[in-house]
């Protein structure tokens, strides 16, 4: 099997159009370049190079294998990149748990510097339930997670808020709560609300937020968008998850009466002491970690 070198005089004599270009270019003589390439040829057994002319021209069998040559040189420095990354204490992939119906606009910049940082390093984008990103986390399954705060985490968890996503209130837009002016309690109750199942929990639960007395659960807050639209009930949903909704009017929002301000859900950064992050992992978690709180929320 041709070495490196070998093969990279082959291409270079190609992209470059001369025996003496590539040579200048890998700082070697002509007459090295020239012998490397004939001898690669001996052992293809074809010619690359037809030399019958002031300068060498690929022939037919040169331009067919000159492909898997870039090819190889390429993965060779991929290998070489990777291997300097792994010496160096960085992982070779990262998992991240983003809790579905918090928004990934926020995270652009960040998977945009990740990916300039750390382009070796294969990235893992999970997408689970309320219920199932701590699991994640603490099985090991996924480096670093972003859900709704908790008011407890299992031990050995780490985290930290980072801002909130902001709430809002829907009905179908021909559901009876579609055409009230200033919402009630009493209004709320009558008719049925469908939370997420994380917000069903009365350990995580702040009062208050259950407002109606019949309600439906759901893991997926797009299967409670589903049902909503449907006519099913209303909901407390992320503005992110609901904005082209309302946009298009086939989702209302509803005003509080007794709401002054907007319904807010706290997010936090997790990850756990029991795996430790690499370089590209708490290069992750920084990034995470310093974004603006006002990113989160409206995604």
């Amino acid at each position: 099997m041709a070495n490196p070198d070998t093969m990279q005089a082959f291409v270079l004599a190609a992209e470059l159009g001369s025996f003496s270009a590539a040579a200048r270019r890998m700082g070697k003589a002509q007459s090295a370049i020239s012998a490397a390439i004939a001898n690669l040829e001996i052992d293809a057994g074809v010619e690359l190079f037809d030399r019958t002319a002031r300068s060498p021209v690929l022939t037919e069998h040169g331009e067919a294998l000159l492909p898997h040559a870039q090819a190889i040189l390429l993965s060779n420095r991929e290998f070489m990149a990777k291997a300097s990354s792994m010496a160096e204490g960085v992982e070779t992939a990262l998992c991240l748990a983003v809790e579905l119906g918090i928004s990934m606009r926020p995270l652009n910049d960040v998977l945009r510097g990740f990916a300039a940082n750390f382009a070796h390093v294969s990235l893992e984008i999970l997408a689970p339930s309320p219920i199932d990103t701590a699991a994640l986390l603490k099985g090991g399954r996924a480096d670093i997670g972003i859900m709704a705060e908790q008011e407890s985490y299992p031990q050995g968890f780490q985290f930290r808020g980072v801002g909130h996503s902001r709430l809002v209130p829907v009905c179908a837009r021909d559901h009876p709560l579609a055409t009230g002016a200033d919402i009630s309690y009493r209004d709320l109750r009558r008719h049925r609300q469908i939370i997420s199942h994380s917000r069903s929990n009365a350990a995580s639960t702040p009062k208050g937020e259950i407002k109606s007395a019949s309600i439906w659960i759901s893991e997926s807050p797009a299967l409670i968008v589903d049902l909503v639209l449907a006519g099913f009930g209303w909901a407390e949903l992320p503005y992110s998850v609901v904005a082209g909704h309302i946009a298009s009017g086939n989702l209302v929002q509803l005003n509080y009466a007794f709401q002054q301000g907007d319904i807010l859900e706290g997010i936090d950064v997790v990850w756990t002491e029991r795996h430790a992050l690499g370089v590209s992992g708490r290069w992750m978690r920084d990034e995470l970690l310093s974004l603006p709180q006002v990113a989160w929320r409206d995604g």
